[in-house]
């Protein structure tokens, strides 16, 4: 039997935090389309989870994923004059004056086997942080080496859109998403929840996805309009939360993660996987883990 071939997508840049994703072919019953949001990498940090990261990384390529980055990829807090820096933070390979450099040249080797899947990368408060102090994007130059290696990866904003495009026939249908990377601390009880509520009463999108407080949860709203014809519309708007990929608790033995009293925290991402039922698109969220 042939292998079924997965949908593959291609990136449309219409302004700076503003990014399209648009499938290669038509998307036909039995189809099915997938994105990958993930967010708070912290791929230089030695407490990022690099084996579960990899292969996410890979599980997208088998399914022709486009890869969405929602901030933090980076950790990038050893920086000349950092307050936040630890010398029991820098991974071996990053030792050097040259600190900014190694970190953008180590991570587009790194992620260069999934150039052609990572879309879109978002900016995060460790990378604008490090734009303030140091004016240098770091992930400016990150997209612009996966391009170098033949990728077509975008910088997107530290909030931004990415609309994704299939054909249905001679029909063309889109999901929404508008994406945050976060603010403030996410609380033990709310888990960042209040902060989609938030969101929610500035923005229309079918998506709100946000990373940041190291929390992970998705939460589907129901919401209703009337339309041209006064037909009411029910739709659903879909709260998500993206976990990240740095275990700060590990054991539990020490470190500032431990002298605040925070527990362990969930890790992973989210699949978004579209397909029409019935003529109408269907969004399934699942978790990456």
């Amino acid at each position: 039997m042939t292998k079924k071939q997965p949908c593959k997508w291609t990136v449309v840049e219409k302004a700076r935090n503003v990014h399209e994703l648009r499938l290669l072919k038509p998307l036909k019953n039995g189809e099915e389309a997938w994105v990958l949001w993930m967010s708070d990498e912290h791929w230089d940090h030695p407490k990022c989870k690099l084996d579960l990261l990899k292969e996410h990384h890979n599980e997208a390529a088998e399914r022709g994923a486009a890869i969405i980055k929602a901030g933090d990829t980076f950790c990038a807090m050893q920086g000349k004059g950092d307050p936040r820096g630890d010398k029991e933070s820098v991974r071996a390979e990053h030792w050097g004056g040259n600190y900014l450099d190694l970190l953008v040249k180590t991570a587009a080797d790194w992620y260069a086997p999934w150039k052609e899947n990572i879309k879109v990368i978002g900016l995060g408060n460790h990378e604008t942080s490090v734009y303030k102090h140091h004016e240098t994007c770091l992930i400016e130059r990150l997209c612009q080496s996966l391009r170098d290696k033949g990728g077509e990866t975008r910088k997107g904003g530290y909030s931004g859109w990415v609309r994704m495009m299939m054909a249905r026939g001679a029909q063309t249908c889109s999901y929404r998403a508008f994406y945050h990377h976060g603010s403030g601390g996410g609380g033990p009880v709310t888990k960042g929840l209040i902060d989609f509520n938030r969101m929610a009463e500035y923005v229309d999108a079918d998506a709100l996805i946000s990373g940041h407080v190291h929390w992970k949860n998705t939460t589907p709203v129901e919401r209703i309009s009337l339309n041209d014809a006064s037909v009411i519309h029910r739709g659903e708007m879909q709260y998500v939360r993206c976990g990240t990929y740095k275990d700060e608790f590990e054991d539990g033995n020490a470190g500032f993660h431990i002298e605040k009293g925070r527990g362990p925290r969930p890790l992973g991402g989210w699949w978004l996987r579209l397909s029409f039922k019935n003529d109408k698109l269907r969004a399934d969220w699942s978790e990456a883990k």
